[in-house]
């Protein structure tokens, strides 16, 4: 923790800082069987069936960005949280915290955008509540969603199925929507626009699951923190290495371009609407083609596999050949991502 034991606005990054108060703070006090187990649902046994359950708040700043808002953001995060888990998402719920004196006509706007991101994906906003606080206590609108999926019969997924010779596969290009959220921060123009890559992964999660079964391992959609913080992720929890090959990982020009320019580790940028998968390397190229048929996934590429190597590491091959190790996120670069 900091050395002044504050909280940071780096806590939220999603990073070491993050891992660290979630562990050291909030475990420590709440942790229980399944809150320990750190995923991005809830597992819950009712009866014969079996249900995911998660929850997720959006600060993101500004409300509107290229490819997407708040609304849009907020509703396709959980349902990307119940799609990793191995569950057919079917139900949200929408709070709303208000700061008084936002327009009426930017939260219509929002719950528009909320409202046809939940019809694309067939399920329905349930439930929710309204707060108002007064100006100044908050920045214009916070969201919080929660939400319910059917886990799939044929998923079975979890950090303890994963083995050496696993492949790792990205559904596409990575670092599109923290790229698009700081280059409009810092007024950056560029040839190609930038856009966020807010979206649903259900289709690909779904799809790959029904196909592959229990070859499938592992999911994980990586938000804060990006790629890095994810497969940091993986290797903390399996005691195994993780080596991928910067050549392989798919990354807009663009997007790449930006990064540099503002001495970002491209690796360590948020993404929203993509999924990491640990698939057996049997059928990872099976995988990979029903990624591709997707609409958000015709970027998809296998970046890596586990290694053999006990060191819980991730490494990376460069470009030229050499290796660098992609250490977790600290996570004070990018403050209110999501």
């Amino acid at each position: 923790m900091s050395a002044n034991n504050k909280i940071l606005l780096a806590h939220g990054g999603g990073g070491r800082l993050t891992d660290e108060l979630i562990r050291n703070v909030i475990l420590s006090t709440l942790g229980n069987y399944s809150l320990n187990k750190l995923t991005d649902s809830a597992e819950i046994k009712i009866g014969q069936t079996n249900i995911c359950f998660t929850t997720d708040s959006f600060v993101v700043k500004p409300l509107f960005f290229n490819g997407g808002d708040i609304g849009k953001l907020a509703v396709c995060g959980t349902i990307n949280d119940l799609a990793v888990s191995g569950s057919k998402p079917l139900v949200l719920s929408l709070s709303l915290i208000l700061e008084e004196g936002l327009e009426i006509e930017v939260l219509r706007k929002v719950l528009h955008s909320a409202a046809r991101a939940v019809k694309e994906e067939n399920i329905e906003i349930v439930c929710g509540d309204t707060k108002v606080v007064e100006a100044g206590s908050a920045d214009k609108l916070f969201i919080n969603t929660s939400g319910i999926g059917l886990k799939l019969l044929k998923a079975d997924i979890g950090f303890e199925r994963i083995t050496a010779g696993d492949k790792i596969i990205v559904s596409g290009t990575i670092g599109d929507h923290g790229m698009t959220i700081m280059s409009h921060r810092e007024g950056m123009k560029f040839e190609s626009e930038m856009k966020s890559d807010c979206g649903s992964v259900a289709q690909i999660c779904g799809k790959v699951i029904e196909a592959l079964g229990d070859d499938i391992k592992f999911m994980r959609d990586p938000t804060r923190g990006g790629l890095a913080a994810t497969l940091n992720e993986i290797v903390n929890q399996i005691e195994l290495g993780i080596e991928i090959q910067e050549s392989q990982i798919p990354v807009n020009p663009t997007v790449r371009a930006a990064a540099d320019m503002l001495g970002f580790d491209i690796l360590e940028i948020a993404n929203e609407g993509k999924v990491v998968i640990v698939v057996s390397q049997q059928k990872a190229q099976k995988c990979l083609e029903i990624c591709r048929s997707c609409e958000n996934g015709k970027d998809a590429a296998i970046i890596g596999e586990v290694s053999k190597s006990g060191e819980p590491l991730v490494e990376l091959e460069t470009k030229i050949k050499g290796r660098r190790i992609v250490q977790m996120p600290y996570g004070r670069e990018l403050p209110r991502i999501c």
